[in-house]
């Protein structure tokens, strides 16, 4: 074994053991638990972080950065009205965002080669932005991102929405949340067929 591909085996060890603790402390979002079992079975890839997809209550400060922004509520899972009314009243904040997040993720391999396949294999599954983001000589790192997305203000300084678009969002956020775990299950099923 070349100092290359034992640099490669030593990381994606340390990503392995990474993944089976948060596992096993429950802090993996569990639509993505069999996808990351899988990967991480194989001898040539390893799972990064993920996330699986979510919907937030993201306060943000005068300035709108993301230093300054920090999450007032977080679920990752469909949401109901009464739940995201208490968000916004509970905030006190300059800011206030609804988002939908879409899934993330970050795949780990060892050659060029690798990292097509799974850029092939996201074209297939109708994954649309995926990308080669780290390419080093026995590290190349493919991150993967949903297009199923919200992000709009609710509050600024006072309510800047009614009721009646506040319920039409929360039901948006919902059906855009569910069409992403449909495209996170077709790039399992498709990592599951390529990626042996």
């Amino acid at each position: 074994m070349n100092s290359e591909e034992a640099r490669f085996q030593m990381t994606k060890k340390h990503h392995k053991s990474t993944f089976l603790k948060a596992k096993k402390q429950g802090k993996m979002d569990l639509d993505f638990i069999p996808l990351c079992d899988f990967i991480a079975e194989t001898k040539e890839f390893f799972t990064a972080s993920c996330c699986a997809g979510r919907i937030a209550l993201v306060g943000l400060g005068k300035n709108e950065t993301k230093k300054e922004s920090a999450f007032h509520r977080k679920w990752h899972r469909k949401v109901t009205l009464k739940e995201v009314k208490e968000g916004i009243d509970s905030f006190n904040g300059e800011v206030l965002w609804l988002k939908q997040e879409p899934f993330i993720f970050h795949i780990g391999t060892n050659s060029l080669e690798n990292s097509t396949r799974i850029l092939a294999a996201c074209e297939r599954a109708g994954t649309k932005r995926a990308g080669i983001k780290v390419a080093k000589k026995g590290k190349f790192l493919v991150e993967m991102v949903g297009t199923h997305n919200i992000n709009i203000p609710l509050k600024e300084g006072t309510e800047i929405i009614d009721e009646k678009f506040l319920k039409y969002l929360v039901k948006k956020a919902n059906e855009k949340f569910s069409v992403n775990k449909k495209a996170l299950k077709k790039l399992e099923k498709e990592f599951k067929k390529s990626l042996k």
